[in-house]
């Protein structure tokens, strides 16, 4: 029997009823995206023709997924809720903090050992609330909630900006930051925006070299890292019900990478088929019960442009493999001109690693065709040039093709298997060499490629490609070699050609696992402990952040003006940090340490106000701290963009920056810095951007009378005694503005737990 059988089935019970309701107040056929938020809607929120892009909205979602990192810092925060247990089933995912260097088996043994303080303070935290936990190998978190939580037409939060996977499923499965999280496990309504809806309509059908993925690596190459901000996208058409569904899902999670809330596909005989052979038939009978709910009416598929914001369409059987990258996943290139432009940009062509795995492309399906290329290798007499490197997705799935023989087949061509874990994708890879910061090439099947993020060197070109591409390239080891026309030269001197990729949607004898990783919580939570030593280095737990003076902010330190691109691994990174993701005042050492200085275009140097002496941008924030002196932190577009961590909002916050303000935000990172008490501001006019100055002591006035819609004006005091007056908007509403005044939305939470 499947998890949360009974939830399931009092959601699909509900489901009709508020499909009819939501269909009859707006007058017209409704999506699949609607109909999944519309039947989602908290108790508390009336029904209303809420407005795309505009409205905010309550909504009750059916579960919460945090993977290690950030659950760390979710579940410190629910701790100060005053709740017993959580209030919808939630799951703790440990696959983050395992690093990749040796192979699997020695990697898993050091990060228990490493790490144990903290799974065993996720492990006591989870059974004593009621939480699902996962080991640490158990696999990762979006692959492992595909297998046993995702279910269509539900709703799920998760603290991992990689959450939509599930769209794949067909859910509405949306990243956020832990207190997001926490709210939904305290039994609150969780708000987001209504978001806008982009149809993609997909027609013909994949063949020969083309993967799933090249469907979203040309999706964000039209789209780019921010054409999908506020919107959800929504796939149909013949060429989405083709398609199996763990590719459905690798087209979902890398929508985080075009900026997208989420994407989805409407349920189908590929889901039932997934459902069936994970063990999930009851989800499956249960959703062909209410199949026609699980999908849009037949009238916006037949009319799109009516019914979405925006309609793309693309025929599978024209699309080419692409090659996204490097140092941004939305820079695609189809298979055929990508040797042109490697020689154009002076990429070096010599690829160094091939990486297959994360939670993007890690299914049996993606594991069996690219172990149909890795056989050619022997059975063509080649040798593969580059070194090859995988991360399964999970137990269940390293299990199952160890025994149907994959592993033996990657063995031959010199691959080495990592842990059931992110590894490489996050960062969390000891690369042999990497501190040389040598100019080199990887590809991988992973979804993001910014600059240092897979092995700290700012010199790796990282590219983006299917598991089929990536395999034949690493054993080409070449980037500019197509394996769509080219030939290569074996080890007998013989030019030969790869043959396309075949395999398994899902494999023959069923998927198999003796001990998939998982510790079911304690009936009864109330008497296990959770201790946390007061002289750790890995845990801290939290004190409240302070409330609002109740005053303008004014002399506010300019800390630093970011330029160009700064996401969230520029603002706190990944990687070796990730070991202080509980504790909160290590890993603020990160703080921005990674964003580029607009006055002298250097990382981590930044001008302290105090001395005139350019220091590490949290040394000088520190110091401006202990002097009760608040700052403002200025960027570029897009500000935010990429992971969900909230550590990116709560570092500035516990540092005692002010404010962010910014050309513009990515969603998650503006919703984490209004749950802290931060005030998220962005240019009214973005031409301002060049007006601020390096030894700026800057006003925010307008906050003693703040208000949704109304702008706020901030004084930029020059060095030379002159000033400029610009106007700054924000997206908060009533509800937003009460967390800016309490000092952040969990003090709300624990004053009305004690009230």
């Amino acid at each position: 029997m499947a998890f949360d059988i009974e939830m399931i089935k009092e959601v699909y019970k509900k489901f009709p009823e508020r499909i009819e309701s939501a269909r009859k107040l707006l007058g017209r056929p409704l999506t699949l995206t609607e109909k999944i938020l519309y039947s989602h809607l908290h108790s508390d929120q009336s029904l209303s023709n809420f407005e795309r892009g505009k409205s905010y909205v309550d909504f009750a979602p059916d579960r919460v997924a945090m993977q290690d990192a950030t659950a760390q810092m979710a579940l410190l925060q629910f701790m100060q809720s005053g709740r017993p247990k959580v209030a919808v089933p939630s799951t703790v995912h440990c696959d983050h903090l395992i690093t990749a260097k040796n192979g699997a088996e020695e990697d898993l043994a050091f990060a228990n050992k490493e790490s144990k303080e903290v799974f065993d303070f996720l492990g006591s935290v989870s059974n004593k609330y009621g939480i699902g936990f996962w080991k640490p190998g158990a696999g990762i978190i979006h692959q492992v909630v595909l297998e046993n939580y995702a279910f269509p037409g539900g709703m799920m939060i998760g603290t991992d900006s990689h959450t939509v996977n599930a769209g794949g499923l067909g859910m509405i499965a949306i990243g956020v930051g832990g207190a997001d999280a926490c709210d939904v496990m305290a039994g609150l309504a969780w708000e987001l925006k209504m978001p806008k809806l982009i149809g993609v309509k997909l027609t013909g059908k994949l063949n020969g070299w083309t993967a799933p993925k090249d469907v979203i690596l040309k999706v964000a190459g039209i789209l780019t890292v921010k054409g999908g901000t506020d919107a959800v996208v929504e796939y149909f058409g013949e060429g989405a019900t083709s398609m199996s569904c763990t590719g459905k899902g690798t087209i979902c999670n890398m929508g985080a990478e075009i900026g997208a809330t989420t994407s989805t596909f409407g349920y189908d005989d590929s889901m039932s088929r997934y459902l069936k052979a994970t063990g999930r038939a009851d989800v499956a009978a249960l959703a062909d019960g209410i199949k026609q709910h699980l999908t849009a009416d037949p009238e916006v598929y037949a009319d799109p442009a009516k019914y979405f914001d925006q309609v793309i369409e693309i025929n599978l059987s024209e699309l080419e493999p692409h090659v996204n990258g490097p140092f941004t996943p939305d820079l695609a290139t189809p298979i055929s001109q990508l040797k042109e432009a490697a020689l154009k940009n002076g990429w070096p062509t010599k690829i160094s690693v091939g990486l297959l795995g994360s939670c993007t492309n890690s299914s049996y399906e993606d594991i069996s065709r690219a172990v149909s290329l890795a056989k050619q290798v022997s059975g063509k007499n080649l040798k593969a040039k580059s070194e090859y490197l995988i991360n399964p997705g999970s137990e269940q799935i390293r299990y199952t093709i160890k025994r149907d023989g994959f592993l033996d087949v990657f063995n031959e061509i010199g691959a080495k298997v990592f842990t059931n874990a992110c590894g490489p994708c996050i960062g969390m890879w000891d690369r042999m060499g990497a501190e040389k910061q040598e100019k080199n090439t990887i590809i991988h099947s992973f979804n993001r490629n910014f600059a240092k993020r897979a092995d700290g060197n700012p010199n790796t070109y990282a590219f983006v490609a299917s598991p089929e591409i990536v395999t034949a390239m690493a054993i080409a080891g070449d980037l500019t070699f197509n394996p769509l026309t080219d030939t290569l030269t074996n080890e007998k001197g013989e030019k030969v050609k790869l043959d396309p990729p075949s395999g398994d949607e899902l494999p023959k004898k069923g998927f198999e696992v003796k001990d998939p990783g998982y510790q079911a919580p304690a009936a009864d939570g109330s008497k296990v402990n959770v201790a946390v030593a007061p002289d750790s280095s890995r845990l801290q737990l939290l004190d409240p952040f302070s409330a609002w003076e109740g005053t303008d902010l004014k002399g506010l330190k300019l800390l630093i003006k970011a330029k160009g691109k700064c996401t969230t691994d520029h603002i706190s990174m990944a990687g070796p940090w990730l070991k202080f993701r509980g504790h909160l005042d290590n890993i603020s050492n990160n703080m921005l340490i990674g964003a580029v200085n607009f006055f002298n275009e250097k990382t981590d140097a930044v001008k302290n106000q105090l001395t005139g002496a350019y220091e590490s941008v949290p040394k000088v924030q520190r110091q401006y701290k202990a002097k009760n002196m608040g700052s403002i932190v200025v960027g570029d577009e897009n500000y935010g963009e990429g992971s969900s961590r909230e550590h990116a909002a709560m570092e500035p916050r516990h540092l005692g920056v002010r404010a962010v303000l910014v050309k513009s935000f990515a969603r998650i990172h503006e919703t984490n810095l209004k749950k802290q008490g931060m005030l998220a501001l962005t240019f009214a006019n973005k031409a301002d951007y060049d007006k601020v100055q390096e030894d700026d002591n800057i006003d925010i006035i307008g906050l003693t009378t703040f208000a949704p819609g109304t702008p706020l004006t901030l004084v930029l005091n020059h060095k030379d005694g002159s000033s400029d007056s610009i106007k700054a908007n924000h997206s908060y509403n009533a509800q937003q503005i009460e967390w800016f005044k309490a000092g952040g939305a969990l003090n709300i939470i624990r004053a009305n737990i004690k009230a």
